[in-house]
């Protein structure tokens, strides 16, 4: 497998494309997802995890809220893991992700994930190289294991590049009604862009074996949008879920 570089991959939408014309293909898709979610539900024979991750700004909350904006809140849930606290504290780093798991025919999403217990304390230098690894190790027979017992997993890497990072940065300073978005994440993620460019890289590459990331042009959202909500779609059509017969 040829090696992830991130800064050799593009982080807008291509130039030849049209915004309208993918504005209203992503209306088609969304709507599509509405209907594969209830067939989905239905079958009750899978269920799917997706998980996104990027650096602070990336989007991955808008990305949430727009694409599943038509899905029916009965069979699709959200969770966004932010710093351990509390009980979470007094288990191990897996305890809370073993607790928010998809159901059968239901859809779970991950707003970060575990991969925060690779990214952080690579960064923060919290942990040995050695447990490290051990994450590694666990993380890629964890999601083998979600795989052998009917969880399609979906994970999406969103990729902006570090100027746009930093024009969001400021509009969340300079706009009331996203300032309440900042925090000092943003400007750490800011100032040490590299170093997380950098592990990310590590994470994308030897967590793809069996379970590819998709790396989403996030600089354009409504491009990004339609990457995501499009891959959602082929990946449960390839499932031929049908409804359970009487």
């Amino acid at each position: 497998m040829k090696k992830i570089k991130l800064k050799n991959i593009e982080t807008q939408a291509p130039q030849r494309i049209n915004k309208e014309a993918y504005k209203r293909k992503l209306d088609k898709v969304i709507k599509e997802l509405s209907d594969l979610q209830h067939l989905l539900y239905a079958s009750h024979t899978y269920s799917l995890l997706i998980i996104f991750q990027g650096i602070d700004t990336s989007g991955k909350d808008s990305t949430i809220r727009h694409v599943f904006s038509s899905v029916n809140p009965l069979g699709v849930q959200a969770k966004s893991f932010k710093a351990p606290a509390g009980r979470e504290l007094e288990h191990d780093y897996m305890w809370r992700i073993f607790q928010e798991l998809p159901e059968k025919g239901k859809i779970q999403i991950f707003n970060r994930s575990y991969y925060e217990d690779i990214l952080v304390p690579t960064i923060q230098k919290s942990l040995s190289n050695n447990i490290i690894e051990e994450r590694y190790e666990f993380i890629n027979a964890f999601e083998n294991h979600l795989l052998c017992n009917n969880t399609v997993i979906l994970k999406f890497f969103l990729h902006i590049s570090e100027e746009e990072q930093k024009k969001r940065i400021q509009e969340r300073l300079n706009d009331p009604f996203k300032k309440w978005k900042y925090s000092d994440e943003d400007l750490e993620s800011s100032e040490k862009w590299k170093e997380y460019e950098q592990v990310y890289e590590q994470i994308l590459n030897r967590c793809s074996l069996k379970l590819p990331w998709v790396i989403v042009p996030a600089d354009n959202k409504w491009y990004r949008d339609y990457i995501v909500a499009s891959t959602i779609v082929a990946r449960l059509k390839k499932l031929n879920l049908k409804f359970p017969e009487k």
